[in-house]
């Protein structure tokens, strides 16, 4: 699948660049869109893709300073108090347990045996810490999902224990709807029935109804690709939008149960700028119009506005999603690929070419 993105990517720009190659303007050479020059993200204050951070859809620097610190000491207190100074309904808590869940997963791959050493000291010295117990819940979601097969035993056995775990951090933390948010993904891979499933989710939605991200958490679940059908995911998503408060960014959620829908080769000439998903993406626009800017949802609704309006042409709206997500790359659709910076990049570079073809540039980039 790598292969052929990357394909595809090298026919767009292609397109883009061919005709324009030997465009002059005014006596001055024009960079030709899609070039190393055009694409350079310095140009337009973009991150290069070796510095990208892959940890987290947006900026969470009290994050980023505590990670540091429990990174270099192996020590895990200060995830502990952040983790308890943050409120349990708020989005921002679960985007915090998968990033300390997300970072020791990594050190572990990196070192195994070593890594991510806090974390099993953190359960160990403090086994009644809510905090602990939720991390090291999604910690074996995502060992399960990334080193182990789909169906085989190895697979089974993490995620009963992410269960058993997911359990133990309910216990602690009565009202706090992120261990029942780390059990959706167990539920995906467990194979709940839908009786069990509706059990689960009316304890997530009872402390935290609005909650975008277990209602994105859910969508897998009722993907195609594991229990239901295109018109459950969508039916599922339609509904939460419509009930959606004001300014809630729940208003975008059918763009990600399209994304959910998408078929692995597209052979419908001008699907993407189709009824269905302009809709969709008119909607997500509108959310994030609607949403308080410092939503920490928002970002992920612009990371997936970026690769449909790409795919739909519309570098303008593109570049501007850009503007503002740019350095960060934690975040679907980008976190379901191997690389997610290089396939970020792949994306960012489309969008300046596109925008260059039609006469953008730097001094012209929208805020």
């Amino acid at each position: 699948m790598e292969i052929l993105w990357f394909l595809l990517a090298l026919c767009m720009l292609a397109v883009i660049v061919g005709p324009i190659m030997l465009r002059r303007r005014g006596g001055v050479r024009q960079v030709a869109p899609g070039s190393p020059d055009a694409a350079d993200p310095e140009n337009y204050g973009f991150v290069r893709q070796e510095e990208l951070d892959i940890r987290m859809p947006g900026p969470d620097q009290d994050l980023l300073d505590v990670l540091a610190v429990v990174q270099g000491t192996q020590e895990w207190r200060a995830a502990s108090q952040l983790l308890a100074g943050t409120p349990k309904e708020s989005e921002i808590r679960w985007q915090r347990v998968q990033a300390f869940a997300g970072a020791a997963s990594l050190e572990l791959a990196q070192r195994p045996g070593e890594g991510g050493a806090w974390l099993r000291k953190w359960r160990a010295e403090a086994p009644k810490d809510a905090g602990g117990a939720a991390v090291h819940a999604e910690f074996l979601v995502q060992q399960a999902w990334r080193t182990a097969a789909v169906g085989t035993e190895d697979f089974r056995i993490i995620l009963e224990e992410a269960h058993t775990v997911c359990g133990e951090a309910a216990l602690l933390a009565p009202g706090d709807p992120v261990p029942y948010i780390v059990e959706l993904a167990v539920a995906r891979g467990l194979g709940y029935s839908h009786e069990q499933f509706d059990q689960l989710w009316a304890k997530v939605i009872d402390r935290a109804p609005a909650h975008m991200g277990a209602h994105i958490a859910a969508l897998h679940f009722w993907c195609e690709k594991w229990h239901g059908s295109a018109e459950l995911v969508d039916r599922f998503a339609t509904a939460a939008a419509a009930r959606a408060p004001q300014g809630s960014l729940l208003a975008a959620l059918p763009l990600f149960a399209l994304y959910e829908n998408l078929p692995e080769v597209n052979l419908v000439q001008g699907f993407y700028r189709g009824a269905v998903v302009t809709k969709a993406v008119g909607g997500a626009m509108f959310a994030v119009h609607a949403a308080r800017a410092d939503d920490p949802v928002l970002a992920h609704v612009r990371h997936l506005l970026v690769f449909f309006l790409v795919r739909m042409e519309r570098w303008s709206e593109a570049m501007h999603q850009l503007v503002h997500i740019d350095g960060h790359v934690g975040a679907l659709p980008w976190i379901q690929d191997s690389d997610p910076a290089a396939e970020y990049t792949v994306y960012r570079a489309l969008a300046v070419a596109g925008y260059e073809a039609n006469g953008g540039s730097p001094a012209t980039l929208p805020q």
